[in-house]
């Protein structure tokens, strides 16, 4: 298929004005553009957010989303691309094709992230009598790491990482609680299956899984997405963890930041707890 930028520049002497502008800015800011929200490149380009969705769809992509992982991927570096591994690598050199696999897919995800459902995420998980939180194989230790830090952080929550616990979970809970569901795949069924279940006991549902269409979207309010391409060498999925990691940390630590009494009387009970842990 041919790449994003070249598809601009075949059609751009079909383009109108506006799209033109838009073009034109899209090519000179390439580097820049995983950083730009919609209304920060239409503001930059001088036309309207609209002439942005339209021009994304005239080049075959879905939306803004998808053109700003397209240039991204585009433009990475041979260093942030995914390197293929031989079979005479050293250790060291698999570890540095590994961080250079992992940049990629955290600079991918920024590109794919929207921020409104990070918003509206950090809002549900903040104000959530209990967070439910559903991961199996891979996910369930992203899951777990989700549990700890949102249980520091001074909140209910508790993770799942067996399909009947989780189903069992799920029919218990109500409204003004969350469901959260990791999968990369947004494939998993007992996940899906939870986040149903969940749903319509009345919780809101978050999805937390790769950039996209997914069974997962039909039974979540709120999607989460990360953008890393796992390859046969890498079946524990090193890069989506990593990246769901990080788009955990950044809730946990936007919850500490929402409410910093409350956050500091959480961490001085949790250090309070753990005081005879360590010698």
């Amino acid at each position: 298929m041919d790449s994003v930028t070249s598809r601009i520049t075949a059609l751009y002497e079909a383009m109108g004005p506006g799209e033109k502008k838009l073009a034109d800015c899209i090519l000179a800011e390439k580097d820049a553009l995983v950083g730009l929200s919609i209304s920060e490149l239409a503001a930059k380009s001088g036309c309207s957010e609209a002439t942005v969705v339209r021009f994304s769809r005239r080049l075959g992509l879905s939306g803004y989303q998808e053109l700003k992982i397209s240039i991204a991927q585009e433009s990475a570096s041979p260093l942030a691309g995914s390197v293929p591994l031989g079979e005479g690598d050293a250790s060291f050199e698999i570890f540095t094709k590994r961080i250079a696999d992992i940049t990629r897919a955290l600079e991918n995800t920024r590109a794919v992230l929207s921020p409104e459902a990070m918003e509206k995420a950090g809002e549900a998980i903040r104000k959530a009598n209990h967070i439910l939180i559903f991961g199996l194989g891979n996910s369930a230790s992203v899951a777990r790491d989700a549990e700890h830090k949102f249980l520091r952080a001074g909140l209910w929550a508790e993770a799942f990482t067996d399909n009947h616990m989780q189903a069992i979970a799920a029919s218990h809970a109500g409204k003004g609680d969350v469901a959260l569901g990791i999968s990369h795949s947004g494939s998993s069924v007992d996940v899906v299956d939870a986040l149903s279940i969940a749903r319509a006991a009345g919780a809101t549902t978050i999805a937390l899984t790769n950039f996209s269409a997914a069974p997962t979207d039909a039974v979540s309010d709120i999607r989460l997405s990360t953008s890393a391409e796992e390859t046969r060498y890498s079946i524990l999925a090193m890069s989506s963890r990593i990246s769901q990691l990080a788009i955990l940390d950044a809730l946990y630590t936007y919850i500490l930041a929402s409410d910093p009494k409350k956050a500091e009387a959480a961490v001085r009970a949790t250090a309070r707890a753990l005081q005879g842990k360590k010698y």
